[in-house]
């Protein structure tokens, strides 16, 4: 079991001893310090508030009772939207004025697995620097708890999922009328999390027949809930047996979207981002876009087509997002599914990926597989090594890049190395005691044999 403290949060496994895992102590201390690092962020502001979402996990309504409460007795008030997700809880944020949001996911780990997710005033994944502040105060326990009088207030909201889709649905790009006329049938794989109270409430306000497949949020996941190939074999059956114009399917936070074909095919997660991009480009008239290292060059091939300049930065929302306001970004996002549509908010939003998706589809009036064939070509293999704590990463990292060292190499972010017709990005996991190896090439076939050719070199060097 492991309990995994980052910038980004807490993440760990449910049950066993304290700081070794998520235990009811390292929940309620990781929000002491959290909730104390928003009251020193507002020194003078006479009342602080913070909201409170959590995806259906088993362990959610326990963690979220501790983290509630936690806040309370900090003097925070609360208001906790329930089951939700964490794009919902980033837009619940500045709409109510809140200082601050913790989402309660572990996103795509197995159920065992749950995290405290922290966001600033504006519904944004915190800083480096500010995540290096909650870690040191967690560490020290210099916590003040508020006297009696001075408790924070708890309140519960049930209308987000409303306020959500009302937000998406007045998005300018989205063509609400052109979806309603389409007459869509889609399935939806909701993975048993809140993605399958968000999505098939989305598609019916635009008029899209949904069938629903593992949609009740009661946290016991059908399938392992990252939403990759090989897992979703259930919901590729089922858009062909519907018939269906394509299939949904979400992760348990509802930030990853994954598309299946009419014909059970994959859509490629790579290339949600891709289509999204497209559509949003095109209307627009060209932009720029930014994924990261690890996503696909499609993004870079479509972004250049509509005249705009492709940006990669390192992998993690946060540093996607800074790369985007950067560089004045009108969509971008990760090769994971990840749409980030600052028109909406600077998160991984679900619902609105669906949304710009089915409005490229509705326009375009051609089918699901149709548009996916006609974007660039590219396939990706991704792979991972398991850590033990003898192995030094750094040095495997830092001699991969010396041995390559004639190729166009970037280590801004572990190390991607970008040959002529394919590139291998490698790096340790921020959330995971892994190694991630993530290739892309022209077939399947060369993909697969690039990632084995360097999980062996890395095999070596271990050894």
């Amino acid at each position: 079991m492991t309990l995994i403290k980052s910038i980004s949060g807490i993440r760990g496994t449910i049950g066993g001893k304290t700081s070794d895992n998520l235990t009811p102590i390292d929940a309620v201390k990781f929000a002491s310090a959290y909730g104390t690092f928003i009251k020193n962020r507002n020194p003078n502001k006479e009342q602080i508030t913070v909201v409170l979402g959590r995806d259906a996990r088993i362990s959610g309504k326990m963690i979220s009772s501790l983290v509630a409460n936690t806040l309370v007795g900090l003097g925070i008030d609360v208001i906790d939207l329930g089951l939700s997700t964490t794009p919902t809880v980033e837009v619940a944020v500045p709409l109510e004025n809140a200082d601050g949001g913790i989402i309660l996911t572990a996103s795509h780990n197995p159920k065992q697995w749950n995290a405290l997710k922290l966001l600033n005033e504006k519904g944004e994944f915190l800083s480096g620097a500010d995540g290096e502040i909650i870690l040191q105060t967690a560490e020290s326990d210099d916590f003040d708890f508020a006297e009696v009088d001075d408790l924070g207030t708890y309140a519960k909201r049930k209308d987000y999922v409303e306020k959500h889709i009302h937000e998406v649905l007045n998005l300018e790009l989205v063509d609400v009328e052109a979806i309603r006329n389409a007459n869509f049938k889609v399935v939806v794989d909701g993975v048993n999390s809140t993605g399958g109270i968000f999505i098939p409430a989305l598609l019916k306000e635009l008029n899209v027949a949904c069938v629903e497949l593992y949609c009740e949020p009661n946290g016991h996941f059908p399938h392992n809930p990252e939403p990759l190939k090989e897992h979703l074999t259930d919901i590729s059956e089922l858009v062909v047996k519907e018939q269906a114009d394509f299939g949904i399917v979400v992760d348990p936070d509802v930030d990853r979207l994954a598309l299946i074909c009419e014909d059970g095919s994959m859509f490629g997660e790579e290339y949600t981002l891709v289509a999204c991009a497209d559509y949003v480009l095109g209307r627009l008239g060209g932009g720029n876009t930014v994924s990261n290292l690890s996503s696909s060059r499609a993004l870079r091939d479509v972004t250049e087509k509509h005249g705009g300049t492709y940006t990669a930065s390192a992998v993690g929302e946060v540093n996607v997002v800074q790369m985007m306001k950067d560089t004045n970004t009108v969509i971008g996002g990760e090769g994971n599914g990840g749409i980030i549509y600052p028109a909406s908010h600077y998160g991984r939003d679900s619902l609105v990926g669906a949304a710009l998706f089915l409005s490229h589809l509705a326009r375009q009036k051609v089918s699901c597989k149709a548009l996916r064939e006609s974007y660039p070509s590219y396939f990706m293999s991704k792979n991972k090594i398991q850590l033990t704590p003898q192995i030094d990463v750094d040095t495997i990292l830092a001699t991969m890049a010396d041995k390559y060292q004639t190729e166009n190499v970037n280590t801004i972010d572990g190390v991607k190395i970008d040959f002529a017709k394919e590139w291998v990005h490698l790096r340790k996991s921020n959330t995971e005691p892994i190694i991630r190896i993530y290739t892309e090439s022209l077939s399947q076939d060369t993909a697969d044999a690039l990632a084995v050719r360097f999980i062996d070199e890395i095999k070596e060097i271990i050894a």
